[in-house]
């Protein structure tokens, strides 16, 4: 690692005005109401990985290597259906496009660290972690890897035994999803986004990307969450470029 590198990361960690051992202490109580929200989430990953034909050991793999709730989701109704594995990767693809405008918005806190850090945060970057990370960012006007590192890291470990748990609860109770489960990942989104809500263009961006989202779902439009990111987006930029006017 050069010795620019180097300093930049040592300037991430110096600039929070406590230690280490309380940063990551922080973390881990900012994500913990998150984390706690996915594991009804993370248990119906789990049971329907079973349904699906997959074994304990495979079924953890999952969350283990692939760490992404709605793409596990996803991916085994399409597993369950006998599916092939190019609608797996397609789908995959689209639900995980979201992942590129975080990484557009964390690019330059980024890029100054090193390869490790680089792949270690990208691979625990999730909407929870990037909401949180953004917040402490906003809060404290500097970012931190050790912060999102334990962040991202927290959710991981609750997410995987949230997965077990339903690996073991899918064995003894069989169409677990039929308790409604899925609810907690319409109530884990809502959390993240509303507040984030501070201004009336991110407002009319939520808005009509949700109300998008309800239509094309209605009318069953294929790519309907695409198309729902590209009219909220578009809103959102509307709205603000006419703020900024005023």
């Amino acid at each position: 690692m050069s010795d620019t590198s180097t300093s930049d990361e040592q300037t991430f960690y110096s600039s929070y005005p406590d230690s280490d051992i309380r940063l990551v202490f922080q973390a881990v109580i900012d994500i913990l109401p998150l984390a706690l929200a996915v594991v009804p989430w993370g248990v119906l990953c789990g049971s329907l990985a079973i349904e699906a034909g997959l074994t304990p050991l495979q079924a953890q793999c999952m969350s283990l290597l692939v760490f992404a709730g709605a793409v596990q989701l996803a991916s085994l109704s399409i597993i369950g259906a006998g599916g092939p594995l190019s609608s797996i990767l397609t789908s995959s693809a689209v639900i995980s496009s979201r992942h590129l405008l975080y990484s557009a918005v964390l690019r330059e806190d980024i890029k100054p660290l090193s390869l490790a850090w680089r792949c270690l945060l990208a691979f625990f970057l999730t909407d929870e972690m990037f909401a949180i990370t953004v917040a402490f960012k906003a809060r404290y006007n500097i970012f931190s890897p050790l912060y999102s590192l334990a962040v991202g890291f927290m959710f991981y470990l609750v997410w995987n035994l949230a997965t077990l748990a339903g690996i073991l609860a899918g064995k003894l109770l069989p169409s677990l999803q039929e308790y409604g489960l899925e609810f907690a990942i319409a109530a884990t989104f809502i959390a993240i986004v509303i507040p984030g809500v501070r201004s009336w263009s991110v407002l009319g961006a939520v808005l009509a990307s949700g109300l998008t989202a309800l239509i094309c779902e209605w009318f069953k439009v294929s790519q309907g969450l695409i198309i729902a990111t590209v009219v909220g987006m578009a809103c959102g930029f509307l709205l603000s470029f006419r703020e900024e006017k005023v």
